[in-house]
């Protein structure tokens, strides 16, 4: 119940915010730092607030971890920026990403994907060395999805258009 709560709030609060008008300039200074600078806005302090809101949000998800598992340690996250890029392209391989809100959604689904999958070795018994032989190949599976998907479309006919959703 807890986990389902912190999601909504992770894809809807990020989602609220990046439609107003600081979050855009902050999507904005993403995109193109030299174009917002020469608009006038100031790109150290969008940069700043976009780094404390994704540091606040790792912050909430630490804790929320070490209070569900009762114990906290400096080295438990330690490869998880692995699983947050795993994550993030095994979502954005499923879900086309042309908005914000897909693009986090897309990110959740991901997590859910990824962390499925290594339940499912986990229930294999398969030793830690061959999990992350499996991570791996998902991840490159992923990767390698999108261009073999176009490779292998069939060539649009005359007066068809390409970019329909398959």
């Amino acid at each position: 119940m807890l986990g389902g709560a912190v999601c909504l709030f992770a894809v809807a609060g990020p989602c609220f915010f990046l439609q107003t008008e600081v979050g855009l300039g902050v999507r904005a200074t993403g995109d193109n730092p030299q174009m917002i600078r020469s608009l006038g806005a100031n790109t150290d302090i969008t940069k700043i607030t976009g780094l404390s809101l994704s540091n606040a949000l790792v912050a909430v998800s630490g804790s929320l971890v070490g209070q569900y598992q009762s114990f906290a340690d400096a080295s438990m996250g330690i490869g998880m920026i692995v699983v947050g890029l795993a994550s993030v392209i095994i979502g954005e391989v499923l879900v086309r990403t042309p908005n914000i809100i897909r693009a986090l959604l897309a990110a959740l689904v991901g997590s859910i994907i990824y962390r499925m999958v290594i339940a499912v070795v986990l229930q294999l018994g398969m030793p830690a060395t061959d999990s992350k032989l499996l991570t791996a190949a998902i991840v490159t599976a992923a990767l390698a999805f999108p261009a073999l998907r176009e490779r292998f479309r069939k060539p649009a006919a005359c007066g068809e258009r390409r970019d329909s959703i398959a």
